[in-house]
């Protein structure tokens, strides 16, 4: 697989997660869960989450006009053009 094509899966599956932690946080401010008290206010942190969902929906538009694999497993996945 090329190297772009790899760089963007990380990059996809890498923002993701974040996406996903950023998810739990918001969620758990609302519902006063919060285990620290935030420095930055919610409406920043808010817009931050709706930005890199926007990113993440451009990225598998990109992966799927490039035939992409977001979902690659790189632990199962391997082959050895990938070294």
């Amino acid at each position: 697989m090329e190297v772009y094509k790899l760089r963007m899966i990380i990059e996809y599956q890498e923002l993701k997660r974040r996406t996903e932690k950023l998810g739990i946080i918001l969620d758990r401010w609302l519902t006063d869960d919060l285990d620290f008290e935030p420095s930055c206010p919610f409406e920043l942190l808010e817009s931050q989450f709706h930005v890199m969902k926007a990113y993440l929906s451009i990225l598998a538009q990109r992966a799927e006009i490039e035939h992409i694999d977001l979902g690659y497993d790189f632990v199962n996945d391997r082959s050895k053009e990938d070294y």
